[in-house]
Parts: C-alpha cells; structure tokens; sequence
C-alpha cells in the first residue's frame, strides 16, 4: 500500500514536470516572437510627430562681398514656444466665477469672456501668447476647465525687416510669399513616428526614427546692407513723400542679391493684422512698370554691339522727331544741336535714343530685348515673380519701338532690369539673380552658385558703354551719384505712369541704377521710387543712390580709384 501511494505521488510529479516543460518549451521556443512583441509593445509607444521648421539666416559680414559669408550671421526666421490659455466649458461650476478670475489675468473684460464661452461649448482658446507672469497667475487659480497648452510658432525677430523677401508661414503652418513660400518644402518640417521606450530600455528617452526636422536657409542678404537700404526708404518717405519706393543690391558678377528693400513693410509676427493684401506683394520681383531713361543704355549696347554706332557717333536734335502721325519729344522740350551717343546719355536725350534704335533693324532690336530678358522671368528663388510679354511692343511698330528705345511702352519688373543691366557691369554676361547662399540640415549641405547664361553683347561693348554711363555721372545729369576717389557708371531715369487712355499728368516713377566701381564692379544698386514729390530723380533717386554706395564702399573698405589730393 505504502509503494502504491509512493508512485502515485511519483507519477504525479512526474506529469506536472513534463507539463511545466512542456508550456516553457512552447512559450520559449513554439511563441518566442509572439510574447516578445507584447513585451515590447508594453516598453514602447509609438505616435505621429513633426519636425520643426528649419529656421533662415541672414549674412552679416564684410566677407559677404564675395560669394562666400563666413561671418557672423542673424536670425530671420526662427521657431519660438509660446502658451496658450484654452478652456473646456463644459468643465466650467460657475461662468460669472470663472469670467471673473480670469479677466484680472488676462486683461480681457469680463463680458468679452463670458461671451466667449456662451457662444460656443466645447474647446475655446481664450487668449494666445501668454505671459510668464500670466502663466503663473493662472497657474494659481488651479481651475479645473483651463489647461495652458504649448504651441511652437514661427517668430520673427526682426519683425519687418525684409518683410516681403521673407514672407510668413500662415496659422495652417504653410509658407506664404517669398522665401518662406517658394522653399516651404524644404523648409517644413516632416511627418514621421515617435517611439517612447519604458523599463530599463528607456534610457535615452525619447528619440525620431528619422531625421524630421525641416532645412535651415542662409541668404545672400546682408544685413546691415538690406537694414540701410530701408532705413533710405523711411527717410525718402519723410522727405519726399513718396508713395512706395524699392532698392536691389546686387553683385552684378554672380547674381547675389545683396539687399531687397521695400516701402512700406509691415511685420511680419502682425501679418493678420494688415487689412490691405497688396502690402504683401514684393514690388522688387512681381511690379510691372515702364522704366524711362534708365533703358537708354541698353539701347546704345544693342546699336554699338551691332556696329551701327560708336560712342562718338553724332546726329542733331532738333528737339522733336516725327513718326507718321505722332511726334516724340525731349523730356524738357529742349533742342540740342549736334550731339555724340555718349552726350545723348549724358543729357538723356531722347531724340537721340531713337536715333540708335532705328540704326539697327526692327527684328535684330526685339531679339537683343530677349537676349537682356526683359521679355523673360530672370528665375529668381522667390515665390510670385511676374513679367510682361511686352506684346504690343513685339507687334513692330515704328512708334512703339522708337518710344522702348527711351523706356516708354516697354514694361519690366524692377529684378528684371537689374538683371539686363548687370551684363553692361560683367563684361556682356547675364546672370541669374538669387537670394539664398545655402542650405543645410542635420545630414547635409548644399551651396548655391551663380547662373550665368550667353553673351548678351561682347565684352568689348560692354566697356564701351560702361565708360559712357562713367561720363553721365562725371558730367550728365548723374553728377549727384560722384563720390570722391571713385568712378561710378549710371543713369537717371523719370518715367510716367501709364493710366487708361494715355499717362497720368500727376505721377512720375524716378529712379538711378548703377555700380562701381566702375572699371571693376563689386556692386550694383537700383534705387526705384514711385510718386516723389519732387520732379526729376537726379534730386530724389540719385542721392540715395550717393549715400548707399558710399556706405558699401565704407563698409567693405574698397580701395579708390584714384588720389583725390
């Protein structure tokens, strides 16, 4: 009896061995994967997260003269942590209570909160952007219907400075206008998951399963230069009362763009605020206007680069030439006798103008016209570049080419002539302007160069009228532009504003375009005003012109051209 119940016992655990053995092997060996993935899943979360945006950069370094910035650098655009005050009105015990505490907070009326969470049930954010001293307050109230929420935000620390060139990223998190707009792929941030490990695989926290974050931007804008540029405007609206005015900066060589000023700016963290859209518009890249005199040396370099005249070339003014029924005039109505191409832009002479467009025959004009690109996008990297087709010019007729040879009837944006003229400053060369020096993430870097296309007219052209344009501004209308030590070439310009029916009898469009020095390049400035009150540009744009070039020359330390002792 006893060995009965002896191997009873035995056999029992014997079974109950092999049956432990047994569900070991299967979960150990049979359903390894199956429980590790639950054991893991209990260690991890996972969830949907996006990168930040990448951030853009000014220069700000007299390096920035060449094509490479290696200087102290300013922050644009940059990501900022902000709270906000929501509630949930459900949650709320007493709503006058509440309205109440909070109003003392906040400042916002009492009223004013209560209606808020009459109007709507559910999730209301109250207020944006809180205070730190706010956040403590509210803190303090220890209310369980408000929760205090971190929000990222693009911030702008510079508020308008270069506002149009930047643009902003709207409340749905997209780029809008300008750099923010045109590399908003590139700049925004990706979608990608999160894993948050626990147990001892934790440590090290949380981490991407991807690098998301979005590229940041470094421009060719230098700051102290686009900062003066603007600080020129300010002053030209206080002076001269104009109505809105544009500045370009740039190196005529590489197609850098230095600086893109514009009046009026507006700020960029308030840019809900602004009730009228077009402030939006950078009048640099996407305004079409008609140029006047300043178009007169892109003329004179199709008529010598085709061999029809020299710099030296006389014809007589009679002050007014005829054209079948119409009859084209000198801006002053003056008659000046014989008279050289180059005293043609000296006195800007308009006569003389048509005198070097017709030596040249009407299809070979219209070609050179598209070879400057003042019928093409230049291809800037910014959002909404316009352009004009110029068609009614392109029809041939005698008078429309006659009067483009001295910028009436022939439309263009402001970059679009910046970029023509730069080829009389690089030896014939057009090149394609552009406004960010690099881009750079977590893996990589990628440098922007210059695009330079075909000869537009030969290097030997391109000297010839540059020392024309030296001579407008030692002993033409330019005189205003002369620094000391320095030869600049340039040329004024007063265009009328093209209205319904013929031009407006009361507005005046004046600029100054030019670069130095002039023999050997580093810079080129447009200097555009629109409506001065004054009535030529050689006392409104070329001034400004004066003191921007000799802040760059200052600021760069350019050597002079010659003693002046």
């Amino acid at each position: 009896m006893t060995n009965w119940r002896i191997n009873l016992i035995l056999g029992l655990f014997v079974f109950v061995a092999i049956a432990l053995i047994g569900r070991l092997f299967f979960l150990q060996v049979i359903s390894h994967k199956f429980y590790q993935s639950q054991a893991l899943g209990q260690q991890a979360g996972f969830s949907e997260v996006k990168g930040s945006r990448g951030q853009i950069f000014f220069q700000n370094s007299q390096e920035s003269k060449g094509d490479h910035s290696t200087g102290e650098i300013k922050s644009l655009a940059i990501n900022k942590e902000i709270w906000n005050l929501s509630v949930i009105t459900d949650n709320i015990d007493d709503k006058e209570d509440f309205a109440t505490k909070v109003s003392q907070i906040i400042e916002d009326s009492k009223e004013n909160i209560l209606s808020k969470i009459n109007e709507k049930q559910g999730y209301i954010i109250l207020k944006r952007n809180l205070s730190n001293i706010e956040k403590s307050k509210l803190n303090e109230l220890n209310i369980k219907a408000l929760k205090l929420e971190p929000v990222n935000i693009r911030y702008y620390p510079q508020n308008d400075l270069a506002s149009q060139l930047i643009g902003f990223v709207n409340n749905d998190g997209l780029g809008q206008y300008g750099i923010e707009g045109y590399y908003d792929d590139i700049l925004k941030g990706k979608i990608g998951i999160k894993e948050r490990k626990t147990g001892l695989d934790s440590i090290g926290g949380e981490y991407n399963s991807n690098n998301l974050d979005g590229s940041d931007i470094y421009l060719t804008i230098d700051y102290n230069i686009q900062f003066f540029a603007e600080s020129l405007l300010v002053e030209a609206k206080k002076n001269i009362d104009i109505d809105t005015g544009q500045i370009i900066v740039v190196k005529p060589d590489s197609g850098r763009i230095l600086a893109m000023a514009n009046y009026p700016a507006f700020d960029l963290n308030k840019y809900a605020k602004e009730s009228d859209m077009n402030i939006f518009q950078n009048s640099c890249i996407q305004k079409i206007y008609e140029l006047g005199s300043v178009q007169k040396p892109i003329t004179m370099s199709i008529a010598i680069n085709e061999g029809k005249i020299t710099p030296n070339t006389k014809y007589t003014d009679n002050g007014f030439l005829k054209i079948g029924p119409e009859t084209i005039y000198n801006y002053d109505r003056k008659k000046y006798g014989t008279q050289t191409m180059t005293e043609v832009l000296e006195k800007s002479i308009n006569t003389g103008a048509v005198f070097a467009q017709e030596s040249v025959d009407d299809e070979i004009y219209l070609s050179y016209l598209d070879k400057f690109g003042l019928n093409n996008l230049t291809g800037i990297d910014l959002q909404g570049e316009s352009y004009s087709e110029n068609k009614i010019l392109k029809q041939s007729r005698k008078i429309n080419l006659a009067t483009s040879s001295f910028g009436q009837g022939l439309e263009m944006t402001p970059i679009q002539l910046v970029s023509a003229f730069s080829a009389i400053a690089n030896g014939g060369k057009i090149v394609k302007p552009y406004v960010v020096e690099k881009i750079k993430n977590n893996i990589d870097e990628r440098k922007m160069s210059s695009d330079i296309s075909d000869q537009a007219i030969l290097p030997e052209t391109a000297l010839q009228v540059s020392k024309m344009l030296i001579s407008v501004v030692e002993n033409g209308f330019g005189k205003g532009a002369r620094i000391p030590g320095y030869y600049f070439a340039g040329k004024t310009g007063t265009a009328q504003v093209p209205v319904p029916g013929g031009y407006d009898a009361n507005k005046t469009i004046q600029s100054f375009i030019g670069f130095g020095p002039a023999l050997d390049p580093e810079f080129l400035i447009l200097v555009k005003l629109d409506n001065p009150k004054v009535p030529v540009s050689s006392i409104s744009a070329t001034p400004i012109f004066k003191r921007l070039a000799e802040y760059i020359i200052n600021y760069w330390q350019i050597p002079p051209d010659y003693d002046i002792n």
